[in-house]
């Protein structure tokens, strides 16, 4: 069986869900999707791929850095990023405001020069995005990152 094949078996059986309740979930008749496991996804429509691997919340290119072996590294979504700025203002408005979560040696946010803050923003979204990262990996199944 191809690597990847075992991959995608792998983590259908992650979902908690049959292959059939999988297939139906991303729209493939479940004739297709036992097809394509049985035979692999080397034999696969392209289409089916990309459907099978969004249904796992991965992409086709993370699909194959796993099968090659290599260091899973999570991709941030559309949603994340917009979830990170949400974070980050919040983030801001709390340093802003006179009961902030901290003051910078007895400064407000709003005391800091405009190159400060710019520093101090992307520094809080850098750490925002690691740390969605890190937990994108963790929540990964072990078999797959390493």
């Amino acid at each position: 069986m191809d690597k990847r094949t075992e991959i995608l078996e792998g983590l259908i059986s992650d979902t908690g869900l049959s292959k059939k309740a999988f297939a139906e979930k991303i729209g493939l008749p479940p004739t297709t999707l036992r097809s394509i496991l049985d035979r692999g996804i080397g034999n696969a429509s392209v289409d089916n791929v990309i459907k099978i691997c969004r249904g796992l919340g991965i992409t086709t290119d993370q699909l194959q850095t796993m099968a090659n072996g290599e260091q899973f590294e999570p991709q941030l979504t559309a949603k994340d990023e917009k979830d990170i700025q949400k974070e980050l203002q919040k983030m801001i408005e709390g340093l802003e405001s006179n009961s902030g979560y901290a003051a910078f040696d007895g400064q407000s946010f709003e005391d800091l020069d405009e190159e400060d803050r710019d520093l101090l923003k992307n520094s809080l979204e850098q750490s925002l995005r690691l740390a969605k990262k890190l937990a994108k990996q963790k929540f990964t199944p072990k078999k797959y990152r390493d």
